[in-house]
């Protein structure tokens, strides 16, 4: 072991009551470089207390005040970008030029939440009445929750912290136990930047530090990040406990093909957005709907030349297009995927199993890609999380639409196509949150809300821009009359109206 990464509660590293340690790897190696605290409950009972105690302190900072702790938190992000992206590289295996995009993501999001003053501002209304205005404010909840995915150890976490914070809440962060090492980082930072000790904290561990989480009666709100089955449990858990929800699920995104893209367009972003950082990201492009068997063979034969020239290998390696996968249990269910398409008779176009890495011990695999999916198959129906790519055909737009929107998740969805009609149609009828048109991986930048329809979100809030500050918000509406002048009328036993 060379490292144990702690929690950290009010401005202390500190293994808290956890007596218990998992391990951390290092992908590209399969070895264990490093330990995390499991966490308990009193370990989150620890975090939630100091966060709710200066909750007061917090939210009476004024906003200008907070906005520009946050000024700095974005000076410094940009300061430790490289060393930042080193560590999750290091920890979760993707490239470092892909982990520097992640980091850059996350601080677009810090900058948004720098505008907080205007972001807060209420309406008002004058003389409503004789004497009497009405206005509305955006108070924060109080103590708010983030658990966060392996997949973006630092851009999913500040997607909801520095909104949170920004609002005047003050936050429990539980990141992922397999790369957790940049939220201590994150922390670090914002100590730097002059953040009240207290304001931020952090509980590592598994399982039983989401579900203390989520039975706490002192924590108001849980934004979550991960697979479907979780993040319904999430939501049906921590709603029943009166708390506020965003539970992002899980996904299968589709690429529609038509007849008149841009072939080579299409297929450089395919490539990018199905196999970059293993295809373990929640707007990964994982089915490739092709108009017409012409291009459904011209794709075929174009992918499979680009996949050949796909460069694999470590992480820390600059010549690597793709690193490993999380784990070897994350490995081997992807390659049970890859058998379950071979068993139901899909068409192997390109084995990622062949492409097993011999020089190295990490935890590698080839991109695959399989054509003649067809919606029945195991392959197309779950979410693989993995350098697996399935072709469907179709014969024209209006049945790719249908084929989509029949699909449970509905995150994002693209089209490649020249005309206007084709994109208008796309956009129009298609049932998912995030649409691109000739975009690959349509992530909205931070002032635009991230989220998807049906199974990939539970809750009634996306995340970052407006509906970001409206989920760390409840609003408050005044009804106030100053009008000294009048003399007081008598007592009124009726519903009160305007005058």
């Amino acid at each position: 072991m060379t490292f144990t990464v702690k929690h950290y509660i009010h401005g202390q590293l500190t293994t808290g009551q956890s007596s218990d340690f998992l391990p951390i790897y290092n992908p590209s190696e399969g070895s264990v470089i490093g330990e995390v605290c499991r966490g308990t409950a009193q370990d989150v009972d620890a975090a939630v207390q100091a966060a709710k105690a200066m909750f007061p302190q917090w939210q009476s900072l004024s906003a200008l005040k907070r906005a520009r702790i946050l000024f700095e938190f974005k000076a410094l992000l940009e300061q430790n970008k490289s060393n930042l992206a080193a560590l999750i590289s290091r920890e979760h295996g993707k490239v470092l030029a892909d982990a520097i995009g992640e980091v850059q993501r996350g601080i677009e999001v810090v900058e948004f939440a720098c505008g907080v003053p205007h972001l807060l501002k209420g309406s008002f209304s004058h003389t409503i009445a004789s004497g009497m205005d009405c206005y509305d404010l955006r108070q924060p909840l109080g103590v708010c929750a983030g658990i966060t995915p392996f997949n973006f150890p630092a851009m999913v976490s500040m997607w909801l912290f520095p909104l949170a914070l920004a609002c005047g809440n003050t936050f429990v962060l539980k990141p992922s136990e397999k790369d957790p090492s940049a939220s201590i980082f994150l922390a670090e930072l914002l100590q730097k930047a002059g953040l009240p000790d207290g304001v931020f904290n952090i509980v590592q561990g598994d399982k039983i530090v989401v579900d203390a989480i989520l039975n706490h009666p002192d924590v108001a709100a849980v934004s979550f990040v991960g697979s479907t089955p979780v993040a319904k449990y999430i939501y049906e858990t921590a709603s029943s406990h009166g708390k506020r929800v965003q539970a992002l699920g899980g996904a299968k995104n589709h690429c529609v093909v038509m007849p008149d893209a841009d072939l080579t367009q299409a297929v450089e972003g395919i490539m990018g957005a199905a196999f970059g950082s293993a295809g373990e990201r929640c707007m990964a492009i994982s089915v490739v709907v092709a108009v017409g068997d012409e291009v459904g063979d011209q794709l075929a034969t174009a992918l499979q030349a680009s996949i050949a020239k796909l460069v694999i290998g470590p992480s820390e390696d600059p010549a690597s297009q793709m690193g490993p996968v999380i784990s070897e249990a994350h490995r081997q269910k992807i390659i049970h995927y890859i058998e379950s398409g071979i068993q139901q008779h899909a068409k192997m176009v390109v084995d990622g199993r062949q492409a097993l890495m011999t020089k190295h011990q990490g935890f590698f695999l080839g991109a695959t890609l399989f054509d003649h999916v067809t919606p029945q198959m195991t392959i197309y129906q779950d979410e693989i999380f993995g350098p697996v790519l399935c072709m469907v055909r179709v014969s024209d737009l209006q049945e790719a639409v249908a084929l989509i929107n029949h699909n449970p998740y509905a995150n994002g969805a693209v089209i490649y196509t020249q005309q206007g009609a084709n994109a208008r149609y796309f956009s129009q009828h298609m049932h998912a949150g995030m649409i691109g048109i000739n975009v690959p991986i349509p992530v909205p930048l931070a002032f635009h809300s991230f989220g998807g329809f049906k199974h990939s979100l539970f809750g009634g809030y996306h995340m970052h821009g407006e509906d970001g500050i409206r989920f760390y918000t409840r609003l408050q509406t005044i009804s106030a009359r100053w009008d000294y002048k009048t003399p007081a009328k008598q007592q009124h036993f009726t519903m009160p109206t305007l005058e």
